[in-house]
């Protein structure tokens, strides 16, 4: 395997993973977590009463990983570019899939109000004027991999293809492209240093692209949350990220909190995700962020072998052909 594919594998098992390990804790406090799992140290199966993933088995990934493939897919079969339309409705199958299942893992606030905009015969340049949360950023990895982040207006170009009909403003489009380029830095051989700088280079580019949105600097606070929590021991970092930089679906909160959980594991994957999953909030979200640029970083090779089994064992996720695909366009 070639490092670059083995960077490009990290990113996307990377995601899987931060969202798998997240799913459990999702939309709990960070105070219950502790109470209910201490410190989580591995897979979980997801309570009962959990109002998202209830009845959903250890190792389960959601719609993080769920959307990420759709868009890998469809930049593969476009050759590098999305339709909107066709974007809007594979994410509209793919809610009524998961609807057919009993899950409650249903599309986000921004991306349902967007695609029934855009069922009302709303232009899909059109429908995502509104859409701030994460989802943009949630589902941007395999745009990293497939294109390099330089020319970066060009890169952004991209970018906002991935999610202009759900997320077309300032904030979505600054967390999407924070995510994207730090991912393509990290499958492009950069280090997680680098990978940082080029994610704040390109969220303040991709600010200036989409409606603006009243609202927080994302590549101000990415700098902000990447000092907050620096040399902290974790339980005090994992505190701090939920009082000061929160842990909601806002991309002003949830992206800076992915940088932050990275910058106390140092960049390690399984570390990173771990701690992104004892954060509660959105805490699967914040996990495949902080998973798809560490592994971009690190490699495939650095994830822990039996997780990764466990991922493709329990979602049947087989994603070295589309990850090899999408190097092609790169």
């Amino acid at each position: 395997m070639t490092d670059r594919l083995d960077r490009a594998l990290g990113a996307y098992y990377g995601l899987a993973l931060g969202d798998a390990l997240g799913m459990p804790t999702q939309v709990m406090s960070r105070e219950d977590v502790v109470r209910v799992y201490g410190t989580l140290t591995g897979f979980e199966p997801a309570l009962p009463d959990n109002p998202v993933s209830a009845g959903m088995p250890a190792g389960s990934v959601t719609d993080d990983t769920d959307q990420a493939v759709i868009v890998g897919r469809l930049l593969d079969e476009g050759r590098g570019r999305i339709d909107p339309l066709r974007l809007a409705h594979e994410l509209l199958d793919w809610e009524k899939e998961m609807k057919a299942k009993g899950s409650f893992d249903l599309l986000g606030p921004s991306t349902k109000a967007a695609l029934d905009a855009v069922a009302r015969g709303v232009p899909t340049h059109e429908a995502g004027r509104y859409g701030t949360t994460n989802g943009a950023a949630m589902r941007v990895t395999p745009v990293g991999i497939a294109f390099a982040v330089e020319p970066l207006e060009s890169f952004l170009d991209h970018v906002v293809e991935s999610c202009q009909v759900t997320h077309d403003t300032t904030i979505g489009i600054a967390g999407a492209a924070a995510v994207a380029a730090a991912v393509s830095t990290g499958v492009g051989g950069g280090t997680l240093g680098e990978a940082v700088a080029a994610a704040v280079a390109a969220a303040r580019s991709g600010a200036r692209r989409g409606h603006w949105i009243a609202g927080a600097d994302i590549a101000s606070r990415i700098e902000w949350a990447w000092e907050l929590v620096r040399g902290l021991p974790e339980a005090e970092a994992l505190d701090r990220i939920c009082a000061l930089i929160g842990t909601s679906v806002a991309s002003q909160e949830s992206v800076p909190a992915a940088f932050a959980v990275l910058a106390v594991a140092d960049g390690d994957p399984w570390r990173a995700t771990l701690l992104a999953a004892n954060l509660g909030g959105d805490s699967d979200t914040i996990g495949a962020l902080a998973g798809a640029i560490a592994g971009s970083v690190a490699g495939l090779s650095a994830l822990p072998a039996e997780a990764v089994r466990t991922l493709r064992t329990v979602n049947s996720l087989a994603l070295e052909p589309l990850t090899a695909r999408l190097l092609t366009l790169r």
